[in-house]
């Protein structure tokens, strides 16, 4: 699943190489267009998947509703630019497929879990998919709040939608 591997790595770098040009306080001011939330809140929420399923895995159980909705990683630009390299070390470590179990609640009148099995790389793909989603989020707050920022044109784009426009992933704002 190398291809799983590569497409996480290359979100990963686009998060980091698109961060590094933020500034601090661009990286943590609200946008009005985001209804007020900001690009390191998105960031955060994006990083927190994956840091629930690196946590998960050891386990066997992965629940992406215990995030520790971390400030630190949403305020602090290195403290997320650390977070997306401790991320791409783990998933170049973990190569090979393993069975989970993901619990999610959704009745919010009851605390029970339901328990789904499932695997690492069905999740990992999730991973993916739910990165780009708000990786594409944050592509509209960038433009509002850093428009000198370069994005690349594939950033916050499926794969699928990319084949089937037919472009090519280059840098371009």
């Amino acid at each position: 699943m190398s291809q799983l591997i590569r497409a996480c790595s290359t979100i990963l770098d686009q998060l980091s190489k698109t961060l590094q040009q933020l500034t601090e306080a661009e990286f943590t001011r609200p946008s009005t267009t985001l209804s007020g939330s900001s690009i390191g809140q998105h960031l955060r929420h994006t990083l927190e998947f994956f840091i629930c399923l690196e946590q998960g895995y050891g386990k066997g159980v992965v629940n992406y509703d215990q995030r520790a909705h971390d400030k630190l990683i949403e305020s602090d630009k290195e403290v997320a630019l650390n977070g997306i390299d401790q991320i791409k070390r783990f998933i170049n470590r973990k190569t090979v497929d393993k069975s989970l179990v993901l619990e999610v609640a959704y009745d919010l009148n009851m605390a029970e879990n339901v328990q789904v099995q499932t695997n690492y790389f069905r999740e990992l793909t999730y991973n993916i998919e739910h990165a780009v989603h708000h990786m594409a989020i944050m592509k509209i707050g960038i433009r509002e709040i850093a428009p000198h920022v370069s994005i690349p044109v594939d950033f916050g784009v499926a794969a699928s939608t990319l084949r089937y426009r037919g472009e090519i992933m280059t840098e371009a704002h």
